[in-house]
């Protein structure tokens, strides 16, 4: 007996003239992310024991930091995996969101790791605490390869934007690496404890540019903005020129998935026989000068629009 969702696969069908993409992702590496979650997870853990056991804050926040990665990859994979599945009956549009998704958690998530750090360092400032200087040094050595064997990993495969955003938390994280690194070696050639905490604010500074622009990219994605490379007047001006259309309104542009753009609308047109030649030309000017072959008009005549 067929399931609905069997049953129904017809309906999400493209045929000849439709959109050529599918409404799932297909050929993401997720071995990729698989690898890089093992070892991220991995030397968190060693790197969180040593910190705590060498007193650093530098140390300690680099270890949240691989911990946050590890989240923030794991949350990827799993966005990959969701987003290869078909569209369903309750999902028509397929499960493309769930990677931007992942990656508006996955900066929440440094955001609140970041204010963490920047508390503690803060009141180290105030109390500067002893540290083992020797072993943070050849921890943070560890962990900045750790992070580079990651990060080279992750770079081959930019297609994805919660792959991007992982990306983003693992080079944070190298930046904590090399500052704990720094640290290390400061404190156990000059013994200033200060410096701790110092590069602490420092790399948190820094990883706050980079995880805003993760929020921004993530949440006009969620949120159906227009795609950043399209420009909606311009759109609509050029649908407005096609030969036949005397008018465009109530027209949206969006990205159903990454680097997937589709359109709605409608179009007044003079005389209705005309509609398919209209269409196909409209069709493909979109595809030409905008990148767009996910079109879905509603043809209209003068008289239907009066009362708009």
């Amino acid at each position: 007996m067929k399931t609905r969702d069997a049953s129904s696969s017809h309906l999400h069908a493209h045929r000849a003239g439709d959109a050529s993409h599918h409404h799932f992702t297909e050929g993401r590496r997720q071995s990729i992310l698989g690898w890089a979650v093992l070892l991220t997870l991995g030397f968190a853990l060693i790197e969180a024991l040593a910190g705590f056991w060498s007193n650093s804050l530098a140390l300690i926040s680099d270890a949240g930091h691989m911990v946050t990665d590890a989240s923030a990859l794991g949350l990827a994979l799993l966005a990959q995996i969701i987003a290869k599945r078909p569209p369903s009956a309750k999902h028509s549009f397929g499960f493309g969101r769930a990677e931007a998704l992942a990656a508006f958690i996955n900066a929440l998530a440094m955001l609140a790791v970041v204010g963490w750090i920047s508390f503690e360092a803060i009141q180290r400032f105030t109390t500067p605490e002893p540290v083992k200087g020797e072993a943070v040094f050849a921890v943070a050595l560890i962990g900045l390869v750790i992070n580079l064997i990651v990060a080279w990993v992750l770079s081959h495969d930019q297609k994805s934007v919660s792959t991007k955003a992982a990306l983003v938390h693992v080079l944070g994280d190298l930046l904590g690496s090399v500052a704990a690194l720094v640290a290390g070696a400061v404190v156990y050639f000059t013994g200033w404890l200060r410096i701790d905490p110092l590069l602490s604010l420092l790399v948190s500074a820094l990883i706050l540019k980079s995880t805003f622009g993760v929020l921004r990219e993530s949440y006009h994605f969620l949120m159906e903005g227009v795609p950043h490379h399209i420009d909606y007047l311009q759109v609509g001006e050029d649908l407005a020129a096609v030969s036949g259309v005397l008018s465009v309104h109530d027209l949206h542009v969006w990205e159903m998935a990454p680097d997937q753009p589709a359109l709605i609308g409608h179009v007044e047109i003079e005389k209705m026989g005309e509609w398919p030649k209209v269409l196909r030309a409209i069709k493909t000017m979109l595809l030409e000068k905008h990148g767009i072959d996910h079109v879905t008009l509603q043809a209209e005549l003068p008289s239907m629009t009066e009362g708009d």
